[in-house]
């Protein structure tokens, strides 16, 4: 897997992550390590985490097209 690959699809982990816990708790990890919501770097991680959702679609329409995920085209059903 391409490392652009890795770090988008980590940074969408990141991302749900996140939603999953303001969703549940009403906690933002994000803003809380990054010194707040209104912190700049708090806005860069929200912008690359949604930069990294829109590049996850360009594999996703490939892996459709094919009919196939290639992941799981690999892995052996017991």
């Amino acid at each position: 897997m391409k490392a652009i690959n890795l770090i988008t699809l980590l940074l969408i982990i990141i991302g749900g992550i996140n939603w999953l816990l303001v969703g549940v708790a009403d906690f933002d990890l994000v803003a809380t390590i990054f010194g707040g919501r209104e912190s700049a770097l708090t806005t860069i991680v929200y912008v690359l985490v949604g930069l990294s959702a829109l590049y996850q679609l360009v594999p996703f329409f490939k892996a459709l097209s094919v009919g196939e995920v290639a992941a799981e085209s690999s892995t052996r059903h017991l």
